[in-house]
């Protein structure tokens, strides 16, 4: 019988429970997550452990990137079925799962503005999103200060961004991305696919489809503008209800591109029902 990794919701608990490890040499690897575990959030998970000898997994829905319209008091919250969940895998030894109060006490004042490729495609839509995710991911790395940190490429843009934040703060750890796991007819993971009724999830299934076929369409030489252009009138016509964005990017920078002469990337977001769902893949 599995037994549930033991919780602890206190930074200065998991500091603790990290130094014990540390007189060991063991390394460490942190894979932050919001809960509502899915097989995605498994594939990091065991990634990480070809490359630390102790996985924390962090669980916290973080206020400071969801916009007052967004989802946040019905994003799903199920601990309990996590730790259960991370118990059957075994390959978690720790789960962090902070109160809002533990990581934004009484007083907290501290935002942290990114650019680079946090310039653009969500940012468009949702301006104090990276800006809440930099703080929480900041304060998750420096209380465990992990070797290596591993996010999935699902979301894209998150794993660049935190790159480029963690480059340029110094700190000494790896940040790894680990490819989308995708339900049998594609569509990305997502705990938010919870949300989506039979009709959406149909019609949700076709976002890869779409991306997969301008992907042929760019390498048939088909121009990035126009392959930009007929995707959103295509997501638009299989039933999305609106397209915040479908652009090629280069891969690295998340620079737009005229041309594919380097590493691009396209990504999507596109909204079905009441449901926001993204999706990327290698040009």
């Amino acid at each position: 019988m599995s037994t549930a990794p033991q919780i602890v919701t206190t930074i200065a608990e998991l500091r603790h429970r990290i130094k014990a490890l540390r007189q060991d040499d063991a390394r460490i690897g942190l894979v932050p997550t919001m809960g509502a575990l899915h097989a995605g959030h498994l594939s990091l998970i065991q990634e990480i452990t070809n490359h630390v000898d102790v996985t924390v997994v962090s669980i916290f829905v973080n206020p400071a990137q969801f916009a007052p319209h967004e989802d946040f008091d019905r994003y799903p919250r199920t601990l309990m079925a996590d730790a259960e969940k991370l118990g059957v895998s075994g390959e978690t030894d720790l789960i962090f799962a902070p109160s809002v109060g533990e990581m934004y006490p009484p007083g907290f004042a501290t935002r942290i503005e990114v650019a680079g490729p946090a310039i653009g495609l969500e940012s468009d839509s949702r301006p104090r999103f990276f800006s809440g995710v930099a703080v929480v991911v900041s304060k998750l790395l420096v209380a465990a200060m992990p070797d290596v940190a591993m996010f999935g490429e699902k979301d894209y843009q998150q794993l660049l961004v935190v790159r480029k934040m963690v480059a340029d703060l110094g700190l000494n750890m790896r940040i790894l991305g680990s490819p989308i796991v995708r339900e049998r007819d594609g569509l990305a993971m997502s705990s938010r696919n919870a949300y989506l009724t039979a009709d959406d999830r149909k019609i949700a299934g076709q976002l890869n489809v779409i991306l997969q076929s301008l992907i042929a369409e760019l390498r048939d030489g088909a121009a990035i503008t126009t392959v930009e252009e007929s995707g959103k009138r295509a997501l638009l016509e299989v039933g999305f209800k609106s397209v915040d964005y479908l652009a090629v990017r280069d891969a690295e920078t998340l620079a737009p591109l005229t041309n594919l002469d380097r590493p691009a990337r396209i990504l999507a977001a596109a909204t079905v029902g009441t449901t926001r769902l993204l999706d990327n893949m290698a040009v």
